[in-house]
């Protein structure tokens, strides 16, 4: 039987005070936030209220079927600082990517695979993006995932490697349905 590990209402609120603390005390104040589709917007929208900086959505969904995953070059052009047929870095955008759970990083590889092959897909320059200008946040972090360089603003460390459990959110906690 697996273990499962329930989420109550006032641990997320804790936990996305957490990140917004962890963001002041790095100096560091995104020009927005984005949410993944499902998972991410929660949190996204809490953080969005407590800081009062505007909240996006993004649709990656690779758990079902990633052809629903949208790709979101405007995003990208903001994070690369790419206007008007130019590249201009001081215009770069903070960008605060959030969801719920950093579980294989399937979902954080994508989006950096996507913003990357979308504009300028050939420039060093998104080196000095990703942890600089576009940083990605997670409730929980599983230590075994494969995106553990990137994670800039997490609460909760699991190590599914270790022992496998099924984490459950107040948002997918809600009865059943037929």
């Amino acid at each position: 039987m697996i273990k499962k590990h329930y989420y109550s209402w006032n641990d997320i609120e804790t936990m996305c005070v957490s990140i917004v603390n962890q963001m002041y005390k790095d100096n560091w104040r995104p020009d927005y936030i984005v949410g993944l589709t499902r998972g991410g917007n929660v949190p996204a929208t809490i953080i969005s209220n407590m800081t009062g900086i505007r909240c996006e959505a993004l649709k990656v969904s690779l758990r079902d079927d990633d052809s629903e995953s949208e790709s979101n070059c405007w995003m990208a052009e903001d994070a690369f600082g790419y206007h008007d047929g130019q590249c201009k870095p001081k215009m770069r955008k903070q960008i605060l990517i959030v969801d719920d759970i950093n579980d294989t990083g399937a979902t954080f590889n994508w989006i950096m695979k996507d913003w990357q092959s979308g504009c300028l897909p050939n420039s060093e320059g998104w080196n000095d993006v990703w942890n600089d200008n576009v940083r990605f946040a997670t409730l929980t972090d599983n230590l075994a995932s494969e995106f553990t360089e990137h994670c800039a603003y997490t609460c909760h460390e699991i190590n599914k490697a270790d022992e496998d459990v099924w984490l459950v959110y107040p948002w997918e906690n809600v009865g059943t349905y037929g």
